[in-house]
């Protein structure tokens, strides 16, 4: 489909080692003039949702500042642009939870705020799981909870986990083992 937007100019406005953030002069589908705030993330969102052979898995807690409260997610983390996606995947995983796995599904691509930002998410099934030890980074300060799958879902469906990658995540891999007859 034909791109209806026309870019005047583009202006750097802010940049850090995960964002850069710029203001776009532009034409609007209309013909008028307008401007476009962008967030560009230098790294791609990957998210894990480990399973276990009895259908339990590990939902990661922590402070997320930007929203100052507390959240529960999924393992997840960034992966940069040169990095194979899975190979962050089993990094984030490890790091996270300790877990490694053998077998890895693709569940979903995600937009997490498309309107303004570019910033593009991954989530993954690991299953066949090896425990180990976690290896947090120096800005994590992490909790790992183990629980059945379903009750995942049902912390999903109350609006106890409101991360986007995480509900999305969750929800395909509940379609998933529910088409396979495992739920």
């Amino acid at each position: 489909m034909r791109n209806p937007w026309k870019t005047i100019s583009k202006k750097l406005i802010y940049i850090n080692p995960w964002i850069r953030v710029e203001e776009h002069q532009i034409v609007n589908p209309k013909g008028g003039p307008g401007i476009y705030g962008q967030v560009h993330f230098k790294n791609k969102a990957v998210g894990i949702v480990p399973l276990d052979n009895d259908l339990y898995t590990w939902l990661i807690g922590q402070y997320r500042y930007t929203l100052n409260e507390y959240s529960w997610e999924i393992p997840m983390g960034g992966v940069p642009e040169d990095e194979n996606l899975l190979l962050g995947a089993v990094r984030e995983l490890k790091e996270e939870t300790g877990l490694t796995a053998s077998k890895w599904t693709t569940v979903v691509r995600i937009h997490t705020s498309n309107s303004v930002t570019d910033e593009e998410g991954f989530v993954y099934m690991a299953e066949e799981l090896t425990e180990g030890d976690t290896e947090f980074d120096d800005t994590e300060e992490l909790q790992i909870m183990k629980l059945p799958f379903v009750e995942a879902v049902e912390k999903v469906m109350s609006g106890e986990i409101t991360d986007a990658i995480s509900i999305a995540g969750i929800l395909k891999v509940e379609k998933i083992l529910k088409q396979q007859g495992r739920i």
